[in-house]
């Protein structure tokens, strides 16, 4: 379980030596002493190119070229094991990427299972109902590399709640949907963060989801 994400002057090692100069110098978050605890919903919002991407991949432990700290209920990220982290990302750390990462040569269903197996956490009732509130029931034994991206995206959004989480990071989660489909996406992701007490950090440049946002930061 997680309670609390900590970030300590953290700041990516691509912006080293730009402290004083935008993007960095009206950051909320880079250089700043910064907590997000649960439950809640952050919006974290973002220009091209101020790292937004890079502090989902340093918060979900893929990428470590940063500095400052980063803290899991005050411990100190880089010192987990490669087992703490898997661990972590099957019942504590969820995560939308912004690339999807769906496998072309696999149907909806296939890349939903994928993770599903991994946690045992959804019924299959409960993904086509997903796949039905979403409108994407017709897909389900659809490859993934036939179709459009909106409909990747609705895709990866119920792949990514296929299991418990404490943190749900989600990277420009609505960037390919209509009013429409944005609302239903929010709707599905705040139950599912609601039934586990959970918090969402949300990142954008320009469409933002759909949530009630307790707070908004600046990257």
């Amino acid at each position: 379980m997680i309670n609390e994400i900590s970030l300590i002057h953290t700041l990516p090692h691509a912006f080293k030596g730009m402290e004083l100069q935008h993007p960095v110098n009206a950051s909320q978050i880079w250089l700043q002493e910064v907590t997000f605890s649960r439950p809640a919903v952050y919006m974290i919002e973002a220009e091209s190119g101020t790292g937004k991407s890079s502090l989902c991949h340093y918060l979900y432990g893929c990428r470590g070229d940063y500095s400052g700290s980063i803290l899991f209920d005050g411990k100190e990220i880089t010192s987990f094991s490669i087992d703490r982290w898997c661990e972590l990302r099957t019942r504590a750390l969820a995560y939308l990427p912004q690339e999807m990462n769906l496998f072309p040569e696999l149907t909806v269903w296939e890349n939903i299972a994928i993770k599903n197996r991994l946690t045992s956490h959804k019924s299959d009732r409960w993904i086509n109902h997903a796949l039905e509130r979403l409108e994407i029931a017709s897909k389900a034994h659809t490859r993934a590399a036939l179709l459009s991206v909106g409909q990747q995206q609705r895709v990866a959004i119920i792949r990514a709640l296929c299991q418990p989480f404490d943190f749900l990071l989600i990277d420009e989660p609505v960037s390919h949907l209509d009013a429409r489909n944005n609302t239903i996406a929010a709707t599905l992701i705040q139950e599912e963060a609601e039934a586990n007490g959970a918090t969402v950090i949300a990142t954008s440049v320009g469409n933002k989801i759909n949530l009630p946002v307790t707070s908004t930061l600046l990257l």
